[in-house]
């Protein structure tokens, strides 16, 4: 009897704790009087600021550039061209891709180089660094003739001939042959084309030291020569031994030169070029002619006076 009274207590408990717990959650959902309850705050949703378009700045010009290197004789199509907004255009630069596209180099052109009508003239890099009127032409050189190995293109120089003695030249002399002409080439490293564009430019450090070192080494310089004076220095090259005077970067030929000015050999030359005689080095008087032995002494003239059957030579 007990045991059926505890068990019936035991289940009036679980019951109340069943529904004690049940209230008190019931309650702790409810809000509590007399507390406000905080509203949403609505978010304002502010739109995207879309960025500013770019100003184009007036003074830049447009110049058509190429992305990759061309091959001869092979079209140029859209992909491989530009345009590059540049403060300053290059003289005679193409700036719009439509005047390019389709038309056939050639020669080769390299990635980044802008491009002008020169691009697709015919001739090679060496034609196009002279102008009318010049003639490019190849001199031997070794390390002395080249001024140690420090000429460079772009360098003026004054062609020396020293000539040698022998059965045809009795006294070594040494004479100013060609003043003051332009360096094309030394070795394999040229200067720039009439367009602006270096002739082979390099393209890693790697082969600019390449370059560096061909060019202490040449055993070739070509000179840009005026048309009047080049089968002089043809007939030099062949006739003795050349030295190639560096002249000073003050006098600013090259820059002249761009500027238009190309008779600066033609303006220093003269018909009556400096010739020194080893005897003037020396400061002795020329040998004079010996005599040959077994031949002669040349007999004075002599006068005959003739009086009728008599015939006199009077003496002087």
């Amino acid at each position: 009897m007990n045991s059926r009274i505890t068990l019936g207590l035991a289940g009036l408990f679980l019951l109340g704790a069943i529904i004690a717990g049940y209230w008190g959650l019931t309650l702790s959902r409810q809000p509590v009087a007399g507390e406000p309850v905080a509203a949403p705050v609505a978010v304002p949703v502010v739109p995207p600021v879309a960025a500013p378009a770019p100003v184009e700045d007036p003074t830049r010009q447009p110049v058509v550039v190429l992305l990759r290197d061309i091959a001869p004789f092979v079209k140029i199509t859209a992909a491989d061209v530009a345009v590059e907004k540049l403060r300053t255009a290059p003289a005679g630069s193409l700036g719009n891709v439509d005047q390019v596209i389709g038309r056939t180099p050639w020669r080769p052109l390299s990635a980044g180089s802008w491009l002008s009508e020169e691009s697709f003239e015919p001739g090679s890099q060496l034609s196009r660094m002279i102008r009318p009127g010049e003639r490019a032409l190849a001199v031997a050189v070794d390390e002395v003739i080249n001024a140690g190995g420090q000429l460079a293109p772009g360098d003026y120089v004054d062609v020396l001939l020293f000539l040698r003695k022998d059965e045809n030249n009795p006294q070594p002399s040494a004479q100013l042959v060609v003043p003051a002409v332009r360096v094309l080439v030394v070795g394999n490293q040229s200067g720039l084309t009439n367009d602006g564009q270096p002739g082979n430019p390099a393209r890693s450090d790697d082969e600019r030291l390449k370059q560096e070192q061909q060019r202490n080494a040449a055993r070739s310089v070509v000179l840009a020569v005026p048309e009047p004076l080049l089968s002089r220095l043809m007939l030099a090259s062949g006739a003795g031994v050349l030295r190639l005077a560096v002249r000073s970067a003050d006098e600013q030929q090259l820059a002249k030169y761009w500027a238009g000015e190309s008779d600066v050999a033609t303006r220093l030359d003269t018909p009556r070029r400096e010739l020194v005689e080893f005897s003037q080095l020396s400061l002795s008087p020329p040998p004079r002619a010996m005599a040959v032995t077994g031949q002669p002494a040349p007999r004075k003239p002599t006068v005959e006076v003739i009086r009728g059957a008599e015939t006199a030579q009077p003496t002087p």
